[in-house]
């Protein structure tokens, strides 16, 4: 009779097990996480001093709306002008109110801590919802989500500096959650409010565009996309009426000016380049080259069109496809598919971002562990590309070796997603294809 192997061994292979989802208990792994997190949230609050940034010059925005100001040129505070779309305004009017104008910074916290509560709790679900691949029940392995509840800078940007990235990411995240659940209409809703917030949810717009196409169908996508515009200027009303292009110049400020102090990206290219037009053009030329990458080659993959069998008939004025095409079309918008999509074009947007600050750590924290997942590389490399770029971010002021280090983690997540997309669909082809052949 066979000995039963050694208890080490027996416990390494139970954890391996536990790790990568094939045990019952990986489904307790992430509520425990999350109540782990509820606990660190509420030590940070409790034994790390707040730090005044910008919520101060938040109030002092406020209160000057609050007091008859519309125009958008003439609203300051202590760090600058109000540069947010009005969406921000109506958020921080809401804390001003709750929070005795500002001054009851503790509870400001208490609900900022809630906030990172509610935007884990939508990820970690967004997370669990993505699968391999159409035909596969494999779900993102536990082993995966410590690295969601592992970030200094992540509840550092929540709890101890309470900006408004936080309330944009939240609007983010619950969109790609309904977007999953195939509810357009509200994913929507959402997704243009949290623009409405901070125009840097403009990222991901080509992704949700093309997402909502494959997914809802032209006519509908179309409808939503004049929603979200609607939306937009709805909000904006009180402002437009008054100053429209004060308004528009402001929040929308496509020509605001990058100072080399802050940046945490591109210091290791020196400032002379940092400040140059021939930059700022290069960067704008690669960003625009791989997203038109991505989108022909990876993420119009469920039409089963090239772009320019999918650009005739709309230029033509009729539907790319039949409403047979449509529903196999969408049928393959599925949850994994927009995550990766949605994840991909907001790393794309960051790589080639001419300035980022640590605010902007908030749209990529929750992205890293998935994409790079996502792209089928050893655990082991995950973790230590994760660590690098957690290190890296953590560095204050920025360096020349962290900021090289910012960049170059995420173009590899770039490259690496870009590489396990391909391997993905090539996979399922052929799995479609052997199936055809045996029945």
């Amino acid at each position: 009779m066979a000995s039963s192997p050694p208890i080490p061994q027996q416990a390494f292979r139970l954890a391996l097990d536990i790790a990568n989802g094939r045990h019952f208990l990986s489904k307790v792994i992430p509520p425990a996480l999350f109540l782990a997190d509820a606990l660190l949230c509420s030590l940070v609050i409790w034994k790390v001093p707040y730090t005044e940034i910008d919520w101060v010059a938040y109030m002092e925005h406020v209160a000057q709306v609050l007091s008859g100001e519309r125009d958008y040129t003439r609203i300051e505070g202590g760090t600058g002008p109000l540069v947010y779309p009005a969406a921000h305004v109506y958020i921080y009017t809401g804390l001003y109110h709750l929070t005795n104008e500002g001054k009851n910074i503790l509870l400001a916290q208490q609900l900022f801590a809630a906030l990172y509560m509610a935007t884990l709790a939508i990820v970690m679900a967004c997370y669990w919802q993505a699968k391999v691949c159409v035909r596969s029940s494999a779900q993102v392995p536990p082993y995966v989500f410590p690295l969601l509840i592992l970030s200094k800078r992540l509840h550092s940007i929540f709890v101890l500096r309470c900006f408004n990235d936080c309330f944009a990411v939240f609007f983010l995240w619950l969109a790609i959650f309904f977007f999953q659940r195939r509810s357009w209409q509200l994913g929507a809703l959402l997704y243009t409010w949290g623009l409405g917030i901070k125009m840097s949810l403009l990222l991901v717009l080509p992704a949700v565009g093309i997402v909502l196409f494959l997914g809802s169908g032209l006519a509908l996508s179309i409808q939503l996309a004049v929603m979200m515009a609607l939306v937009q200027v709805l909000i904006g009303v009180p402002f437009l009426a008054h100053s429209p292009w004060g308004y528009l110049s402001k929040a929308f400020e496509f020509s605001r000016q990058f100072f080399f102090k802050w940046t945490v990206n591109w210091r290791f290219v020196g400032e002379d380049v940092f400040l140059s037009k021939e930059f700022a053009l290069s960067l704008l030329g690669l960003h625009v080259a791989v997203l038109v990458g991505f989108i022909a080659s990876r993420w119009l993959k469920p039409a089963r069109k090239s772009v320019l069998g999918l650009v005739v008939p709309l230029v033509r004025g009729k539907a790319p496809f039949t409403n047979r095409e449509q529903q196999a079309v969408s049928r393959d918008v599925t949850p994994q598919y927009i995550l990766t999509t949605i994840l991909t074009a907001n790393v794309v947007g960051l790589l080639f971002a001419r300035s980022l600050h640590y605010q902007f750590y908030s749209y990529l924290a929750w992205s890293t562990p998935f994409l790079l997942w996502r792209s089928g590389i050893h655990p082991v490399f995950q973790y230590g590309l994760w660590a690098a770029q957690e290190w890296a971010w953590n560095v204050f002021p920025s360096t020349p070796v962290s900021s090289a280090v910012v960049v170059g983690v995420l173009a590899a997540t770039v490259a690496l997603v870009w590489w396990g997309a391909r391997e993905e669909w090539e996979a399922r082809r052929a799995t479609s294809k052997d199936t055809a052949a045996k029945i």
